[in-house]
């Protein structure tokens, strides 16, 4: 990317720690933790189940989970204490200017035993944990380093509980409060740290505290927020694929969520635009389209093996059925929808010019080396000007319930890209460019 240069050298300074590094969630440049944990938890995910099919693109996907890990592993250094955000989202979003030119307040916030945050403690120690399997046959020493700090971060996100919107609300929320609680990322976490460690400690763990951590929730949204359909998919996997008897109902409750999404069937609870999309809500939509098209793929893989599939009253539903819903999604990602527009940016002949994202949308420091001040940029926001700098690859929040997508920076539920709707895709996207076409 000739466009970036280095920001945020200095991060973490502000509390004596180093916080360089890691990622900026969508158009601005804060680093909050709690989504950046979760794209890594999907990204590793998109690794661990596709990462045979990635070719050559698995070194990069390797680097880019990474470049996550670590960061998160500077942010848990500190026993008892998560760093989960660096800058003030407040001060960052009134102004409009290049991550090269930042001069807003770099603001450290952590939770520790005395303030709290067991959903972005849990879901850091899902990403480690997650992330130490994607390294396992690569870098051992590596692998071995995340998984035991998963396993120390998990124990602080379990024994201090509360959430982390709760001592952070003026910094986190609305940006990234914990709406659904943080009992998902409890049983979320120890899924992964079960599946990471084989020690059975975690297997105990979720048997005594599934249901009460909301196991068979109707809850069927899942995003950087709400992780239970995720953990359902991921339990299920341990029942279909490893044979642990004990976790047969996970497999009924992963059925619920597909039979919700199903059109025609008696649970069907989904809405689709008239072009076909699944939609859910009118903020960053493509999120869910990402998150849902990964696990119908991961879950229909899982079917295949064990030889299954999910009754819906009396509708049967194939594997091949959850992939060809995958496809649709994916497919109208990349252009086959009304608006004959791809909203992958610099994939197709036709996609989103007006990207909500401050770095593509301003000229890079080769082509204005001089520093654009705060409130300068604002001119860039809102021009009808195509971003000077083609944020390619990135997907953005897509797309209204009627298939209308205005192109204009400034509709940031919309226009924004976000690393959230990217990482699921990855595997989604692995699967179906290099499965031979086996739906």
């Amino acid at each position: 990317m000739t466009w970036r240069r280095n920001s945020g050298l200095s991060d973490g300074s502000a509390m004596n720690v180093d916080l360089v590094g890691g990622y900026y969630d969508a158009g601005d440049n804060v680093k909050f933790g709690f989504p950046m944990a979760f794209t890594t938890t999907m990204l590793s995910w998109s690794v661990i189940e596709f990462g045979g099919m990635m070719k050559g693109e698995l070194e990069n996907a390797r680097a880019a989970v990474r470049w996550a890990t670590d960061y998160l592993l500077k942010a848990t250094a500190h026993p008892n204490t998560i760093y989960v955000q660096v800058g003030d989202p407040n001060k960052d979003h009134a102004c409009w200017e290049r991550p090269e030119d930042m001069d807003t307040p770099r603001t450290v916030y952590k939770v520790d035993n005395s303030n709290p945050g067991s959903d972005v403690a849990a879901e850091t120690a899902a990403a480690l944990a997650a992330a130490s399997l994607v390294f396992r046959k690569s870098d051992p020493a590596y692998s071995k380093l995340l998984r035991n700090r998963a396993i120390s971060v998990f124990e602080f996100a379990d024994k201090y509980r509360g959430s982390y919107s709760n001592g952070l609300k003026n910094v986190v929320c609305p940006f990234y409060c914990s709406y659904s609680g943080y009992q998902d990322e409890l049983l979320w976490g120890a899924a992964w740290l079960h599946k990471a460690t084989k020690n059975p400690t975690y297997l105990n763990y979720i048997e005594a505290n599934g249901q009460t951590l909301g196991a068979d929730e109707s809850d069927n949204t899942f995003g950087w927020d709400n992780k239970h359909v995720g953990a359902r998919i991921l339990l299920s996997k341990a029942f279909l694929v490893q044979n642990l008897k004990s976790l047969h109902d996970y497999k009924g409750h992963a059925d619920n969520f597909i039979c919700s999404l199903i059109p025609g069937t008696p649970f069907s609870q989904t809405q689709y635009t008239p072009g076909g999309l699944l939609f859910k809500m009118g903020d960053s939509n493509m999120q869910y389209v990402t998150s849902t098209s990964f696990l119908l793929v991961a879950y229909a893989k899982f079917l295949t093996y064990s030889s299954k599939v999910v009754s819906c009253g009396g509708t049967t539903v194939t594997p091949r059925k959850l992939r060809s819903i995958a496809k649709r999604q994916v497919d109208y990602i990349l252009g086959d929808n009304p608006q004959k527009m791809s909203y992958m940016v610099g994939y197709g002949a036709r996609y989103p010019q007006q990207v909500h994202h401050r770095g593509s949308s301003l000229p890079s420091v080769a082509a204005h080396p001089a520093k654009i001040p705060c409130s300068a940029g604002f001119t860039a926001l809102y021009t009808s000007a195509p971003n000077p700098n083609p944020l390619t690859g990135a997907v953005v929040g897509g797309p209204d319930a009627m298939d209308r997508f205005p192109d204009q920076r400034s509709d940031y539920a919309r226009s924004e890209p976000a690393t959230y709707i990217n990482a699921p895709l990855v595997g989604a996207l692995a699967y179906l460019a290099h499965s031979s076409g086996q739906l």
